[in-house]
C-alpha cells in the first residue's frame, strides 16, 4: 500500500528561533495533537498540543527545546509502522523526514486509517476468526493452509494480541465452510477464541476501538 502521495506539505514547521506566539496560534487554529519544530532546516522535534497552557507568549520556542518530542517516520516508513507511530505517541500528525533530516510533511491520522478501512480486510464480505497459539508454533502459512484446505479463501490476517508467550490472530475468509474450519483449527491445536460470519464485527471493531474513535472524530 503506497501512502506517500498522503504527504501533507502544506502544514507548517517551525523555526526553534521564532516566537512561541506562533505555535501557540497554530494549536488554537487547528485541531492537531503535535507540530514539528527544526534547527537549520533539520528537524528537532515536536511540541504536543497538551503542553500548551504552559507556554508564555513573550518567549521563543528556544526556551523550550526541552519539551519537545522526539518521534517521526521516513517517507519509506510501511503504512503499518505509520500506524503504530500514531497509536504509541497518541498523536494525529506526523511528521515525515527526508535523508537530510529535514521535514518532507506530514501524515495525518484521518488519512493513514481510512486507507487501512478500504483495504479488502475491511471491504471484502465473509467470516471473521479469532485463533490463538504458542508464539514458537503458530505460523501465517500454516493458518493460510488450514483456510485454504476447506476450499475457502484466506482474506487477510493480523495479530492483534500477544500475552504470556501465547499468539492472537485475527483472520478474515470467505464465508463458506467455516464450521469445518474452525474444526480443522483444533486439530492444529488452536484455541478458537471467536468465530462468525457476521460482518457486524468490523464494524464493531471500527467503532469500539478508543483510538480511531478519538483521533477519527477530531
Amino acid at each position: 500500500m503506497q501512502i506517500q502521495t498522503h504527504i501533507l506539505s502544506n502544514i507548517e514547521v517551525f523555526d526553534v528561533g521564532e516566537s512561541l506566539e506562533k505555535v501557540i496560534r497554530f494549536f488554537k487554529g487547528h485541531t492537531y495533537s503535535h507540530i514539528a519544530v527544526a534547527e537549520k532546516g533539520r528537524y528537532l522535534g515536536v511540541f504536543n498540543e497538551a503542553d500548551l497552557e504552559t507556554f508564555e507568549e513573550g518567549k521563543k520556542i528556544e526556551d523550550y527545546r526541552y519539551n519537545l518530542e522526539s518521534f517521526f517516520v521516513r517517507k519509506d516508513t510501511n503504512w503499518l509502522d505509520v500506524l503504530e507511530k500514531f497509536a504509541r505517541n497518541e498523536s494525529n500528525l506526523l511528521p515525515v523526514l527526508g535523508d537530510s533530516e529535514d521535514v518532507l510533511g506530514y501524515y495525518d491520522i484521518t488519512d493513514i486509517v481510512s486507507m487501512f478501512i478500504d483495504t479488502p480486510f475491511f471491504t471484502e464480505p465473509g467470516g471473521i476468526l479469532i485463533v490463538e497459539k504458542g508464539i514458537k508454533d503458530y505460523s501465517f502459512s500454516e493458518i493460510a493452509q488450514i483456510v485454504e484446505s476447506n476450499n475457502t479463501r484466506f482474506i487477510g490476517g493480523f495479530i492483534t494480541d500477544i500475552h504470556n508467550d501465547v499468539v492472537q490472530v485475527t483472520i478474515k475468509i470467505g464465508t463458506t465452510n467455516l464450521n469445518e474450519i474452525q474444526q480443522t483449527f483444533r486439530r492444529y491445536n488452536y484455541n478458537i477464541i471467536f468465530g462468525t460470519n457476521d460482518d457486524q464485527f468490523l464494524e464493531d471493531l471500527k467503532q469500539r476501538s478508543d483510538y480511531l474513535d478519538k483521533y477519527l472524530n477530531v
